[in-house]
């Protein structure tokens, strides 16, 4: 009988290698520009397509109750195994524009396999305790997410088709580590039908509505900013002639949110996981008000800036999870969690596309204060929660 540390270990360590495909392509997007003769917005497009297809991925999944009418192992597994192939079509030397956006496109759609429905089997293990455990599962999100820009570090020395290789190759690990070590958890109840209309009522429940909201507030602000650290980075290094390492600088940024993810479960464990959630999103919130002074700060303070704002952009995020899994009718977690994370990724296009063409008309000095606008609306709906409880 496995042990319930060697299950939690087992999906973390799966979580991260099989995450990694999320960035992969942002991380030797420099080589793809020049390999493929694209052009400078190609990092937006090509973020928004993996965004794109997770999102279709998801609304997939939720729609047909995937990860509650079968089993999330085999579907975790069969998942990071399609996902990785399409990873590793990346290195193709015929591709063109298109067909990298369609690669990354359908990156994304079986990495709605992954994510979470990787939430939902750690659910389905840890009915108690579940913000630490999520805590971990999200931290080891955020490793796979910065894993790449690790790597791109050695392309000097290594072909750029290299970091393709590694991260489609550790997907496919993952999902046998998933396969053959993490049955369907005790936890679990599964469904034995359809129900298209499970995608509607679970935001009947106010509860639940109100802690969706919050996480939608909080995507709006993530991924943009996790897809614009080395461009943050960059900006930084040509204004004030430094010479800051983009790569490592990069991998730093993201994969400190992993730690952050953890801190942030083991502090549910004291305090409720609403109150810790609404202090991360408001330190965050401030990050992207004072973004602009931060582009005048000497070298140290602004990456300490950066450290803290990549800390704190995630360390909600596996608290929300926890809000909408404890919420969620148990016969539809998996598409409660499920879609929340369609909605919430929709709005990470919407967002990187905004800052995208805010870029066109605003100077990057204030162009990341646009991203405020998440942090704020979702602190209204966490707030209107509150508000509901102490006057019923």
């Amino acid at each position: 009988m496995k042990t319930s540390r060697f299950l939690l270990f087992s999906i973390i360590i799966a979580q991260f290698l099989c995450t990694s495909l999320w960035f992969a392509g942002n991380s030797v997007i420099d080589d793809l520009i020049v390999v493929f003769n694209l052009n400078k917005n190609s990092l937006t497009n090509l973020t928004s397509a993996v965004q794109f297809g997770f999102i279709v991925g998801t609304l997939l999944f939720a729609l047909l109750n995937i990860a509650d009418r079968f089993s999330p192992s085999k579907v975790f597994c069969i998942s990071a195994i399609l996902g990785s192939l399409f990873n590793l079509g990346i290195s193709h030397s015929g591709n063109t524009f298109f067909s990298l956006l369609i690669l990354r496109f359908f990156t994304g759609v079986f990495l709605a396999g992954i994510y979470p429905v990787g939430m939902k089997i750690a659910a389905d293990h840890f009915d108690q305790k579940l913000g630490k455990s999520l805590g971990y599962l999200v931290g080891a999100l955020v490793l796979g997410t910065a894993f790449p820009h690790l790597l791109s570090i050695f392309t000097a020395s290594f072909p750029w088709r290299s970091v393709i290789y590694s991260t489609s190759t550790l997907a496919i690990l993952g999902g046998f580590i998933i396969l053959f070590y993490v049955p369907d958890g005790p936890y679990r109840k599964k469904s034995t039908t359809m129900q298209l209309s499970a995608v509607v009522n679970v935001f009947k429940n106010n509860k639940f509505r109100s802690v969706a909201f919050g996480y939608f507030g909080h995507m709006w602000e993530l991924y943009t900013f996790w897809a614009f650290v080395p461009v943050i980075l960059k900006l930084y290094t040509e204004s004030h002639q430094s010479d800051v390492n983009i790569s490592l600088w990069s991998f730093i940024i993201i994969a400190i949110g992993g730690l952050a993810c953890i801190l942030g479960g083991y502090l549910s464990l004291r305090r409720a996981e609403k109150k810790i959630a609404t202090l991360a999103l408001s330190i965050s919130g401030l990050c992207c008000v004072l973004s602009p002074m931060a582009f005048q700060l000497n070298e140290i303070t602004f990456l300490l800036f950066l450290l803290i704002w990549g800390s704190t952009v995630i360390m909600d995020s596996p608290l929300f999870s926890t809000l909408v899994a404890k919420n969620a009718n148990p016969q539809i977690k998996g598409t409660a969690l499920t879609i929340v994370n369609c909605i919430g990724y929709s709005l990470t296009i919407l967002s990187i596309q905004t800052i995208s063409l805010l870029s066109n008309y605003t100077s990057h000095q204030y162009l990341f204060i646009f991203l405020a606008i998440g942090p704020i609306l979702g602190l209204l709906a966490l707030h209107k929660k509150f508000t509901n409880q102490s006057s019923s």
